[in-house]
């Protein structure tokens, strides 16, 4: 699925990446929480990727929404995220949690667009300081 986008100034289609995210909440997997989540991104050759969360018995293995949605990237042919939409059981914006975050920035990067329950942000706003690949690049494990 495509939502068209041409260039990297072409406006997000916002109300279609909500939708498609909510669609998908209804596939996730909750049994425990009850709590659905459902994630549509939007990716730099106009494919969307979605993602909803999978719980487990084993509490801690749980699958957060955005991690289906970061698989699925890279696994329909990869990319960098451009804009991403998350949402709870009534469709509302959710803020990732910080794991989620970290999986966003490396995927999207500090230009990504996130839509919050505080309206839309970059991911440099959302996630500021964030630790990536280029952190690792400076420690070289020889100097330990």
């Amino acid at each position: 699925m495509a939502l068209g986008i041409n260039g990297p100034d072409d406006p997000i289609d916002w109300a279609s990446l909500t939708k498609y995210a909510t669609e998908v909440m209804g596939r996730a997997y909750a049994p425990y929480s009850n709590y659905k989540v459902g994630v549509a991104g939007l990716v730099d050759d106009g494919r969307v990727v979605l993602g909803c969360n999978v719980e487990n018995a084993a509490y801690g293995v749980a699958l957060c929404a955005e991690c289906g949605m970061v698989s699925a990237l890279h696994s329909t042919g990869g990319g960098r995220l451009v804009a991403v939409a998350c949402v709870d059981a009534q469709g509302a914006a959710l803020m990732p949690c910080g794991r989620c975050r970290q999986l966003l920035w490396e995927n999207g990067g500090p230009d990504m667009q996130l839509m919050t329950p505080g309206g839309v942000k970059t991911m440099d706003q959302v996630f500021p300081d964030a630790f990536g690949a280029e952190n690792l690049a400076q420690h070289d494990p020889a100097d330990r």
